[in-house]
């Protein structure tokens, strides 16, 4: 037990750093061979962000713990918007001044209601899903780089242009890709490990330590490149790191795992996990939209603990449900 909560914590510290040098050098390597910074944040900074999250999931899938995978997929994504956008927003309020994001919010309400559909539909993550969810992956990706061709300039893509202004030499970002990389890919299969190894020994499910541990420490990269956004008055870049992140997550994350390891899906997800993160996407995306005031969208402080408070809550009915 004592191994392999120290393999815990060592998993998810290499992780974080892996990742942190990953996403540096995949956004230097793409700025190098001519990707418009529009485009880097959206894809690369955004969706790169959500590579933990990937191999993590894959790794649980390829070894029989496709429970850990979807609780990996559902709580980073349950961590994103209300945890991580919650303390954010308690540092600083986020102001919603991109157009492209304001476009992307509705295709994360999509991808989410679409995963939650193939979800309810017959109870189970089979191979079919697997493949939609890679296929829906697949057009958001398509439409997003069509719409950020597009754009010729915006807000966001302009704060993604003065954070790779000074920036590492490209060998040294080619190096920080492949180390990241490799490092990446190592930690993962120490906290998928370590994460067993704590469920099986404390008779907890799975799911469990995928929704809270391994969810929380997958999504500390976010939190650290949140809090480095708003502390720079960089809101958009904040919340398109979680808005990528998400749809990231609820499409090819959950698409390969259930590609590689099918699996009925446990009554709680149906119940407590999913509805709660269609409840939080809904949350995000009318805060975003600014429905309230007819200037740009926000997110408030008082939002931000409202929605620090919700995900204690939400982690309250978990342990009470380990409880049970």
């Amino acid at each position: 037990m004592l191994l392999a909560s120290g393999a815990l914590i060592v998993g998810i510290i290499l992780l974080v750093f892996s990742a942190d040098k990953f996403v540096d050098g995949a956004a230097v390597t793409a700025k190098h061979f001519g990707l418009p910074p529009l485009l880097i944040g959206m894809l690369v900074i955004g969706f790169g962000s959500s590579v933990p999250e990937m191999i993590i999931s894959g790794l649980s899938a390829i070894q029989g713990n496709p429970s850990l995978a979807l609780g990996n997929a559902l709580g980073s994504n349950i961590t994103n918007i209300a945890l991580i956008l919650g303390v954010t927003a308690i540092i600083s309020p986020i102001v919603v001044g991109s157009t492209v994001l304001r476009r992307e919010l509705p295709l994360l309400m999509l991808v989410t209601a679409f995963t939650a559909l193939l979800f309810y539909y017959d109870g189970e993550l089979d191979r079919i899903d697997g493949v939609l969810l890679i296929l829906m992956f697949l057009l958001v990706m398509g439409w997003t780089i069509y719409a950020g061709l597009k754009t010729k300039s915006d807000h966001f893509g302009e704060m993604v242009e003065q954070e790779l202004r000074d920036t590492i030499p490209i060998k040294q970002a080619v190096m920080y890709l492949v180390f990241g990389l490799i490092v990446l890919v190592i930690s993962s299969r120490i906290m998928v490990w370590g994460g067993v190894e704590i469920a099986t020994r404390l008779g907890i499910s799975d799911l469990i330590i995928g929704l809270t541990i391994v969810a929380i420490g997958t999504s500390l990269p976010e939190l650290a490149s949140c809090i480095s956004a708003v502390r720079k008055n960089e809101h958009d870049l904040a919340l398109g790191n979680v808005i990528g992140s998400n749809i990231f997550n609820t499409s090819i994350v959950i698409g390969i795992a259930g590609t590689i390891s099918p699996t009925m899906l446990e009554p709680d997800i149906l119940t407590r996990d999913v509805p709660v993160l269609i409840i939080l996407t809904m949350v995000l995306f009318m805060a975003c939209y600014g429905f309230r005031t007819n200037g740009p969208g926000r997110i408030n402080r008082w939002e931000g603990i409202l929605l620090v408070f919700g995900y204690v809550g939400y982690n309250i009915v978990l342990a009470l449900t380990v409880a049970s």
